[in-house]
């Protein structure tokens, strides 16, 4: 799955690499398998928002369930 937002691929960058400097908010992506982060940190930045409103991630998390 792609990330939606430049802000959200650095994140899921972090996660993936360096996972102790994430932030105490962003702490609950170390749940995630590798290939998860790593799906989201591979892409590509041309074209991303830099940052994207709650309501799209929540958004995406219910179509992440289904």
């Amino acid at each position: 799955m792609p990330a939606e937002s430049k802000a959200q691929r650095i994140a899921m960058a972090i996660a993936e690499h360096h996972p102790e400097d994430l932030y105490a908010k962003n702490k609950g992506l170390a749940d995630m398998t590798h290939k998860q982060l790593h799906d989201f940190a591979a892409t590509p930045e041309k074209g991303l928002p830099e940052h994207v409103k709650k309501a799209s991630y929540k958004h995406a998390r219910a179509a992440r369930k289904n």
